[in-house]
């Protein structure tokens, strides 16, 4: 298992809600990729949660939509935006003590858009809610032009 850097942090105008460590308000994701898939732990507090002690479905649906980018950044080596979020419920992903874990593979591409398969886990390990996430994905040099893409070697350090 290889850690992910955030090669985003501290650059100018960086204050992803999902991402950047220095977002006040934001979840602060670290990432981690494994043989074929990104991997995240996140402990989240009761700040996140809707029902009393359950993950809001809304706060689900973005860290999955997070991972799903990350995913993009280190397994296609290039950046891209979602296109289309399909998240399924499963059973409420409780807030306690520990972390809730996902994890993102790649499904397949159809053109340049990639199709992004990301589970989420309870404390537990049962699994809450899983989905597909939908990136059109840029080629190497409109992704360094547009988003600031810093190249694969910036998240995976060998």
């Amino acid at each position: 298992m290889k850690k992910i850097e955030n090669p985003f942090a501290g650059m100018e105008g960086h204050n992803c809600f999902g991402c950047s460590p220095e977002n006040p308000f934001g979840l602060n994701l670290q990432f981690t990729l494994e043989d074929d898939a990104v991997l995240c732990e996140w402990l989240p507090g009761n700040n996140y949660q809707g029902y009393k002690n359950v993950l809001h479905g809304g706060i689900q649906a973005t860290i999955m939509d997070e991972i799903a980018s990350w995913s993009v950044f280190v397994l296609l080596k290039t950046a891209g935006v979602t296109t289309k979020l399909e998240v399924n419920y499963k059973r409420p992903c409780l807030i306690t003590d520990k972390p809730v874990k996902l994890t993102s593979r790649l499904e397949g591409m159809d053109g340049n858009v990639a199709n992004l398969y990301v589970e989420l886990f309870d404390s537990n390990g049962k699994l809450c809610t899983f989905g597909n996430i939908f990136y059109y994905t840029f080629d190497r040099k409109k992704a360094k032009n547009k988003l600031k893409y810093p190249g694969y070697e910036k998240f995976v350090i060998d």
